[in-house]
């Protein structure tokens, strides 16, 4: 089972398969066993991913993508079953070299940093689950989310993904960010 919740703006905290993973936290999460930061660090910590490669952390194939001369990384996230994406913020153009780097993505968590960039880039990724997150301001967000048609849905405090993913069309999700 897989649960997403939001811990505000892009810090996303998902539980795969029973291990916690924080994407994009100020600085790494010691509750979760795996922090992905946005960032590049110097200094290797156990627990922590914030360059681009492949890593394989107890069962998850972790690909760290870099942006922008490596200065920025996103990362996709693979359990055997699905593919969960996390896109660092400022959301900019992608390479078609990325773009193959990120593959096949079922979950996609995507700053609204830019609802015309986001929906290009949701177009071009076409994941079976959307997670839009506030990265910038409320107008361009509630842009965003009237893009995708999602401007009534309501506000959840978690995503949970059960069984499989929707079979058909695209499912949007709100999160509202936990306490």
């Amino acid at each position: 089972m897989i649960t997403i919740t939001s811990k505000g703006g892009q810090t996303i905290s998902c539980d795969i398969d029973g291990k916690t993973v924080v994407a994009f936290p100020a600085s790494p999460d010691a509750s979760a066993q795996l922090s992905l930061l946005g960032t590049p660090k110097e200094e290797v910590k156990k627990g922590v991913i914030s360059w681009p490669g492949e890593y394989d952390v107890g069962g998850l194939a972790i690909r760290g993508i870099g942006h922008e001369e490596g200065q920025k990384v996103s990362y996709a996230i693979d359990n055997g079953s699905v593919r969960i994406a996390f896109i660092s913020t400022p959301l900019h153009q992608w390479t078609d070299h990325n773009m193959e780097l990120l593959g096949d993505i079922d979950i996609l968590c995507l700053p609204a940093d830019d609802a015309k960039l986001a929906q290009k880039f949701i177009d071009e990724v076409d994941p079976r689950v959307l997670i839009p997150l506030p990265t910038k301001d409320e107008a361009t967000f509630v842009e965003l989310l009237k893009a995708v048609g999602a401007q009534d849905k309501d506000i959840e405090s978690e995503y949970k993904l059960k069984g499989g993913l929707p079979v058909e069309g695209r499912e949007v999700v709100i999160l509202k960010p936990s306490k």
